[in-house]
């Protein structure tokens, strides 16, 4: 897992050709306007799914991991929490193979995600997003799937 300002992301930049292609979507498109929904990038190899939510109390988000994406994860408004941790014993509650998310039972680490940063979820990586932070309150976010 990665946790870090945008302006940092070249530090992350040849870590793959598809994590690049995730970034320059994030750094040139209009976030503030764009709306919600999925943005083809590279086909199915790389896609954005835009979100606008309140954030909730953390006993009502999930635990999820994939296992065929990577995940960044972009506050453009906002604040919110998520939990983190790695996989290792945590117990499977629901998976969905064609979606590539699982549902896990376990505990977590809460770090505090604001606008203008972001996260980088590995297969090994579990977490719980749009967990309120002080208050429950609205963020929009950009979650860019990179298929490994």
């Amino acid at each position: 897992m990665i946790l870090d300002k945008i302006e940092n992301y070249k530090l992350y930049w040849n870590l793959s050709e598809r994590i690049a292609k995730g970034f320059e979507f994030i750094r040139n498109t209009d976030l503030a306007q764009i709306e919600s929904g999925k943005y083809q990038i590279d086909n199915d190899a790389v896609f954005a799914i835009v979100q606008e939510y309140d954030t909730k109390e953390v006993e009502d988000c999930k635990l999820e991991g994939h296992i065929q994406h990577i995940d960044i994860q972009y506050i453009i408004k906002g604040v919110e929490l998520m939990g983190v941790t790695t996989k290792k014993n945590q117990k499977m509650i629901f998976t969905d193979e064609e979606k590539d998310y699982s549902f896990f039972e376990g505990e977590t680490s809460l770090i505090r995600v604001e606008e203008g940063m972001f996260t980088l979820f590995f297969p090994d990586d579990l977490h719980r997003p749009c967990v309120k932070a002080e208050q429950i309150s609205k963020v929009k976010k950009v979650v860019v799937k990179v298929r490994i």
